[in-house]
């Protein structure tokens, strides 16, 4: 296998390999998160839709049944063959599937009505220009609804964190905490209407199949958790087994008119 020359390549090698896992995963088809969702699209039956970082497609599938058109937009060719074969199989034909980057949105001024992402943006290369492209492809009052992991914040519970998501998965970037979204928000001229935050639990055997976690790293992470602070310890719940919960956050955002 070919060394991945840039962030990019290794995100797309990290992911295409396994994007079957991916619509399987019983975390990535199933949620709060995509209840809520389908709760918020149900009052726009005529939009147009961009689903960032689309992955296997569970965002795509859920919003397909709610609005007029969704494009699901990956950087991996393998996780866009899925969700085509996927809506077909479901009988979605109002799916579209294009190719690209976050940072760069091949689509013009104002072009959608909503913008989505799901478990993507921990892997943006730079989340903040991606969100500017997002402020770009809405039409003025616009939605964004960006649903990920999230950072504590707090120093000691952040590096436990990212530490064992590198090992895991060497695409990672960085799970951010609720203050660094709203700055990036902010930023990019979005004004964010509501942050709720859950929790989520990771089955560790699971966890680390998705991504085909090399053995050595499968044995440093468990080094850590076992290493790990009574305060981290109980902030993750971590279990025997290495399985263990993480913050997760959904921002519901709108591109002022």
């Amino acid at each position: 296998m070919a060394t991945p020359s840039t962030h990019a390549d290794h995100v797309t090698q990290q992911f295409g390999d396994q994007a079957a896992a991916y619509l399987s995963s019983a975390v990535h088809a199933q949620g709060k998160d995509l209840r809520r969702l389908a709760e918020l699209l149900a009052d726009a039956p005529q939009a147009r839709l961009l689903d960032i970082g689309c992955g296997a497609g569970h965002a795509s599938f859920v919003a397909a049944g709610a609005v007029a058109e969704v494009t699901a937009y990956d950087l991996s060719e393998q996780m866009l063959a899925v969700v085509e074969q996927a809506a077909r199989d479901r009988q979605l034909g109002n799916i579209r599937v294009a190719q690209g980057a976050a940072e760069s949105l091949p689509f013009a001024d104002g072009a959608f009505d909503v913008v989505i992402s799901r478990y993507s943006a921990h892997h943006w290369h730079d989340v903040g220009q991606a969100l500017r492209e997002v402020r770009r492809v809405l039409k003025p009052g616009g939605r964004a609804i960006f649903m990920d992991m999230a950072s504590p914040g707090q120093p000691v519970l952040d590096i436990h964190l990212q530490t064992i998501e590198v090992l895991r998965d060497t695409s990672h970037v960085r799970n951010y905490a609720p203050g660094e979204w709203l700055a990036m928000f902010n930023a990019a001229g979005l004004t964010v209407e509501r942050v709720a935050r859950d929790r989520l639990a990771l089955e560790f055997s699971s966890w680390i199949a998705r991504m085909r976690t090399p053995e050595h790293f499968v044995t440093a992470i468990r080094a850590l958790q076992q290493g790990a602070s009574a305060e981290v310890a109980a902030y993750f719940a971590i279990q025997p087994d290495g399985s263990f919960s993480s913050d997760t956050l959904m921002i519901e955002a709108h591109r002022p008119a």
